[in-house]
């Protein structure tokens, strides 16, 4: 097994600042240290990917590396007797292509206790096509379900066109929300009215920078996925008792808002972390993008590309440009 070789895109530093990737072809004894070995079919391309295939040390700390934050295919050998050669199994998230080496390859080795049994109901392209987006839109979709019911009003999905929004906002329309979709790019209108989006607000519409504590309530819920102050004008614009999801900062990291919408409103901002997920809520929830949660045109929302193809893809990811989700097939 340790002579076995398998192809990987690889990042390299060439000079200060400077990155290259290329596919190349590795050996499973350079492979880290794990119980479980898997033979990868599918992965995905995210924006954290897209980040430490370009050098990015926030990420990725040293380099030659292999990103990849998602992976699925099957167990090809393990020391845990929690999985067993044959099976299917999803791993996401945990430090898995940040500085371990990821699923941007044909073979992967990880602890066991990153991994996720394949829930039935669910391919192993599907998971992917979820990933660590889909995982995540799902995390904000059950805090907010938690609080806020479909005749609750309408919920703001925030960067619609991503991953984490395009699947949010799929999943809510799927459990029958009526949603509000915020997007910077008006060729989506109809990639998001087909997801169920019953209302689309450009960026514009969607951030108000008066510097008013509070605003007209409008939201039931809001799932956002950009920060800065397209977050804050849906804080403030969060109807009683509503609930507010935040998982990324493309936008900004900083949060322009006081304390008024959360007490005189009582509305709740709730973070969300899916990296460090623990298995047991983890579990819970692909199970339910397995069944009840997984979206009739899921399929749709993949396009797939090779190794090769990410080149094009890290680039238009990077700027912005991507929509929906790019899923990457390693089995040949």
């Amino acid at each position: 097994m340790t002579e076995k070789t398998f192809r990987a895109m690889v990042v390299e530093e060439k000079g200060e600042k400077s990155f290259s990737r290329r596919i190349v072809e590795k050996r499973v004894d350079q492979l880290p240290d794990g119980e479980v070995l898997v033979k990868v079919s599918w992965s995905s391309l995210n924006y954290k990917d897209a980040l430490s295939a370009s050098g990015n040390r926030g990420v990725t700390k040293n380099y030659p590396h292999t990103p990849g934050i998602d992976a699925a295919g099957t167990v090809e050998k393990s020391s845990s007797a929690s999985f067993h050669p044959g099976d299917k199994v999803i791993v996401t998230s945990y430090d898995l292509g940040m500085n371990t080496s990821g699923g941007f390859a044909e073979y992967i080795r990880v602890p066991a206790g990153w991994v996720v049994p394949l829930p039935a109901g669910l391919g192993l392209r599907e998971s992917m096509i979820f990933g660590t987006a889909g995982f995540t839109a799902a995390m904000s979709v059950f805090a907010l379900t938690r609080s806020v019911q479909p005749g609750d009003g309408q919920v703001l999905v925030t960067g619609a066109t991503g991953g984490v929004g395009s699947l949010a906002l799929a999943i809510l329309a799927r459990l029958g929300y009526s949603v509000a979709a915020v997007s910077g790019k008006p060729e989506a209108v109809e990639f998001l009215t087909r997801l169920g989006a019953a209302r689309i607000l450009t960026r514009a519409e969607a951030t108000e920078g008066s510097g008013r504590p509070l605003l007209k309530g409008v939201w039931a819920g809001v799932v956002d996925t950009v920060g800065g102050e397209i977050l804050a004008t849906a804080i403030k614009s969060t109807d009683l008792q509503g609930v507010v999801t935040c998982c990324g900062n493309v936008a900004s990291p900083e949060l322009p808002i006081n304390v008024f919408p959360f007490i005189l409103r009582g509305v709740s901002l709730v973070g969300i972390d899916s990296q460090n997920c623990p298995m047991a809520h983890r579990t819970l929830i692909w199970n339910k993008l397995a069944t009840e949660w997984k979206p009739e045109m899921l399929n749709d929302l993949g396009r797939e590309v090779s190794l090769e193809g990410l080149e094009k893809e890290i680039e238009l990811i990077l700027k912005g440009g991507q929509v929906g989700r790019v899923i990457v097939r390693l089995e040949q």
